[in-house]
């Protein structure tokens, strides 16, 4: 799958970077937001002071280790909303990248 943007880890646990694709340059945070109820994302994605979407901790089957799964919707975008993991980036501590993840 292809990556459609780069983020890093900061010290207080957000990500900051760069959502790319063909038609969307944006620069991007994801951070921890306080849940109170298991179906809260666990991370809000914001490009400046509009919020793209949302982001949940899940642990892959087989290996155990955790991830980000994101969902992203705006206009630019169109009707559809878009899937992304976040994928650690080999041979790197705090480098991820956003793996477009399509609904279908």
């Amino acid at each position: 799958m292809p990556a459609i943007g780069h983020v890093k880890l900061l010290e207080n646990g957000s990500y900051k970077g760069r959502l790319a694709t063909l038609s969307i340059r944006r620069e991007i945070q994801i951070i921890p937001v306080e849940k109170f109820n298991d179906a809260m994302p666990d991370f809000r994605v914001m490009a400046d002071d509009v919020e793209l979407g949302g982001g949940w901790k899940r642990l892959n089957r087989t290996n155990g280790n955790e991830y980000i799964s994101l969902s992203l919707a705006a206009p630019e975008f169109g009707p559809r909303t878009i899937y992304a993991n976040l994928g650690k980036k080999p041979d790197t501590k705090d480098e991820f990248a956003l793996i477009w993840n399509p609904a279908d």
